[in-house]
Order: C-alpha cells, then sequence, then structure tokens
C-alpha cells in the first residue's frame, strides 16, 4: 500500500479523553475513531490488526477441532428466562422491544442460544464430543466505559462452547482450550498467564483467566514469578490426547497464579518470598466448565450408550478479540509509539523513501515494494512529499516492526537501511538482502510468505 493512497487519519496530539497508552495511541495511530461513550469505527489501520488478531484466534480453535459458525447480535429474552439470568445478569445486559412488544436483548454472551440449537438438533452421544465457537459483536452496557477498546461497550469476542457427555470429557475439552489460548497468545507476541478465577454470572467451578501483566490492568494479581519463565513454544500437541492436554494444563497452572477475587494469602505465603509478586494484569481471555448448569435448566439432553436420557456437560471459553490488540500495545509500546510483534502487525514492512522525486530512489522503493509484495509480505510505502523526519515520526508511531529507508547517497553505494523498530538498530545491506531477510523474519509467522 502508499500511504498516499491510504486512509491514515493520524493526530499530532494526544487526545484529552485517552488515560492510557493504548488508547491514547489507537487515537493518534488513526485506527479507531469514537462513535460515542465506548463504541468506536475501527478504521483501515486498526481494522487490519484486528483482523490480524481474529485469524491466529481461527487458525488454533480449528487446529483444537473446534468448529466455527456464526450466531445473532440480538437474541430474545425467552431464552434467558428459560436458563433464570434474565433478571440476574442486571444493566450491563441492554434490553431491547420490537414493534411486536417482544422483549429482545443485545447478547453480552450467548450460553443460552448455543444450548437452543443443540438441544434442537442433537440427541445422541454418538454426535458427541462437540465444541462450537463463533466470533462476534457483543454489548455489556458499563456505567463508565473508558480507556478505549480495553473497557468498551461494544466488543468483538470470540465465545466457543463445549458439549460433552461426561465430566471427564468436558475438563478434557477445557484443556484443550487452555492449550489452543496458549498458542495463540504467543502467536501474537504476549504471554498472558492462567490464572484461576472467578466464575461471576456465567458460573462454574473450574475457570481460569488469561491475564497480561501491564501497569494498567484493571485486576491485581498474584503470582510465582516462575511462571513467567514459561512458554509454550512451537511444541507439537495431540488434541486428542488426554494426556498431552492434561500435562499442559499441570504445567501451566501448578505455580500460584490469581486474580485478586480468588486470592488466598496463606497459600501464597506458602510460595518462596523471593518469587512472590504483586501486580496489574489485563484479562483477555477466561475458559469455564460449568457442568450441566444450562443443559438441565433448558433441556440439552442426549442418550448415552445404555439408552438413558442425560444432561450433557458444558463449558464455555471466550478470547477478548477486540481487547486483544489494546493489550498488545499496553505490552509493546515506548514514548514514540507502537512497537507491533510481527504476528499481528498491519503491514510488515514500512519503506521510507528520504528524497521522493529524485529517479534514482523513486526507482529503488518501486522495485522494493514489488519485490516485498512478490513474497507475500504487504509494505507501506511512504511516498509522501515530506521531510524525512516526519516520515519517521509517523513510522514509529504506527509501529511497523520494520524499516527500509532508501535515499540517494546508500544507493549510491549500493544499499538501503534495514531498522528493527524494537530494537531501535539500523544496518546498511543491499536491497536483496534486506528483502530476503524480511522473509526470514516473517516465514515463521505467516505460512504464504515465499521462500
Amino acid at each position: 500500500m502508499r500511504l498516499t493512497r491510504y486512509f491514515l487519519p493520524v493526530l499530532k496530539e494526544t487526545p484529552s479523553e485517552a488515560q492510557i497508552a493504548s488508547h491514547r495511541l489507537m487515537l493518534r495511530a488513526g485506527m479507531i475513531k469514537q462513535a460515542s461513550a465506548g463504541i468506536y469505527s475501527w478504521l483501515p489501520l486498526g481494522y487490519k490488526v484486528l483482523k490480524r488478531i481474529e485469524t491466529i484466534v481461527h487458525e488454533e480453535q480449528v487446529r483444537a477441532g473446534h468448529i466455527p459458525m456464526l450466531m445473532p447480535t440480538l437474541q430474545s429474552a425467552d431464552l434467558w428466562r428459560e436458563s433464570g439470568r434474565y433478571d440476574d445478569y442486571g444493566q450491563e445486559m441492554l434490553r431491547i422491544t420490537d414493534r411486536h412488544g417482544r422483549d429482545m436483548l443485545y447478547g453480552p454472551t450467548n450460553e443460552e442460544l448455543i444450548t437452543d440449537i443443540f438441544r434442537a438438533h442433537v440427541g445422541s452421544y454418538k454426535d458427541l464430543p462437540l465444541t462450537l465457537y463463533h466470533i462476534q459483536w457483543k454489548f455489556r452496557d458499563e456505567i463508565r466505559p473508558r480507556f478505549g477498546v480495553m473497557r468498551g461497550r461494544e466488543f468483538l469476542m470470540k465465545d466457543g462452547y463445549n458439549f460433552d457427555l461426561t465430566k471427564e470429557d468436558a475438563l478434557h475439552a477445557y484443556n484443550r482450550h487452555l492449550v489452543s489460548y496458549l498458542r495463540s497468545y504467543e502467536r501474537m507476541g504476549l504471554q498472558a498467564i492462567p490464572m484461576r478465577a472467578d466464575g461471576g454470572p456465567i458460573g462454574g467451578d473450574y475457570t481460569h483467566e488469561f491475564l497480561v501483566l501491564a501497569e494498567t490492568g484493571e485486576s491485581e494479581v498474584f503470582y510465582d514469578s516462575e511462571i513467567t519463565d514459561l512458554r509454550f513454544g512451537d511444541r507439537d500437541i495431540d488434541y486428542d490426547n488426554v494426556d498431552q492436554c492434561q500435562s499442559v494444563l499441570e504445567e501451566f497452572t501448578s505455580r500460584y497464579a490469581r486474580t485478586d477475587e480468588t486470592h488466598d494469602a496463606e497459600i501464597f505465603a506458602q510460595v518462596p518470598e523471593a518469587r512472590q509478586r504483586v501486580a496489574r494484569g489485563i484479562e483477555v481471555g477466561q475458559i469455564f466448565y460449568f457442568g450441566t448448569k444450562y443443559s438441565e435448566a433448558m433441556g440439552a439432553v442426549v442418550s448415552d450408550r445404555d439408552g438413558n436420557r442425560v444432561p450433557v456437560h458444558m463449558g464455555s471459553h471466550g478470547i477478548g478479540v477486540s481487547r486483544l490488540l489494546g493489550a498488545i500495545i499496553e505490552a509493546n509500546h515506548d514514548d514514540n509509539g507502537i512497537i507491533w510483534p510481527e504476528g499481528v502487525t498491519p503491514f510488515h514492512c514500512g519503506i521510507v523513501n528520504l528524497k521522493q522525486g529524485d529517479a534514482a530512489a523513486d526507482a529503488a522503493c518501486d522495485e522494493i515494494y514489488k519485490a516485498l509484495s512478490a513474497k507475500g509480505l504487504e509494505p507501506l510505502y511512504d511516498d509522501r512529499a515530506e521531510r524525512a523526519g516526519g516520515k519517521f515520526a509517523t513510522m514509529d508511531l504506527i509501529g511497523l516492526p520494520w524499516r527500509i529507508t532508501v535515499g540517494p547517497r546508500g544507493l549510491a553505494n549500493g544499499v538501503v537501511e534495514l531498522t528493527s523498530r524494537r530494537m531501535g538498530e539500523s544496518v546498511e545491506m543491499k536491497p536483496e538482502d534486506a528483502i530476503a531477510r524480511l522473509v526470514e523474519i516473517y516465514a515463521p509467522h505467516f505460512g504464504h510468505i515465499q521462500n
């Protein structure tokens, strides 16, 4: 993409309403624009990152054997009355009456709707196990929406629901989701720590939240510092293997890590004092096992192997897709702007022409742009007739991980400059070598990159 043809309304001044780094930088980088309190339009740059995150979530859910679908944003209040949650959920739920006087709601979650789908179409244990998920916009009427996409009223969320014959099968689904979430977050360049959590209005005795450590986190967290040394990495997991998934759960949850809601000071005191940590965390996902809570209330039953009609065991599993974007920025920024991890960057590389209008510089930038595109990479070419300082400031603000700088002086020596946004280091090399280096960097993140 050429910047002269792109819509990137960057701001020089920080909007007064932005209180945290991610909100400030998303507004300044032209990623979002507030439509009303807690509701945002996603501008092209923000939308590209949002789709990158969504793609990773989809890929890892499918890898785990989960089946994508799509449910509506509006739901019938009758289903929620059936489960007993319509009056219990509180004022966060936006209630609506349609023109026929029917009570509706803008869904904050989908346990009732997915249970209704299941009971209409599944009647035998032979159709189990089954996990369905979707990525859809949700609405929760926060009393004080703030912090941009971190605490908005409208948000994009992946929510999945498992249906299993027994508790043991459902707990394997729980473990399977934990593994898939660890993979997802690491692909986004994040370390999200699974922490013992409270079930809240969804319910359930087994539940873990995934939290990214950040000073702006809404939750106080207590943890053993050893857990921050754990990495899932590129290990190969068979999601049908109960023991493998269980071992990953034990590895990542055996050390103390809890939110303030479930913190136990006596147990925490048993952690060696040198490893005790108290910090803030941003919740980016949660997994639940809640047994037969919804299936019993709503008649989601199947025939077991003996012909008995039994309620299915269920769990729900959510990832805050739009919230993740804010969390990534909170964990990856400096005074100059965003620093995108390679796995979620909107463009793989920025190209800066130091002397727009110079025949040699223009030709070299065009060739680099074409060569990167031919390899399956998406460059952003700053072809504006602006001063070099302004171009560098824009690239730093929007946070592309790599930048190729092209100027007459370097071209006279047959080189361009490849700069790492994260490290701040620049290396001169031949244009073809810079391209090859970027292909090498991005090949593990994007399967379509051509070597």
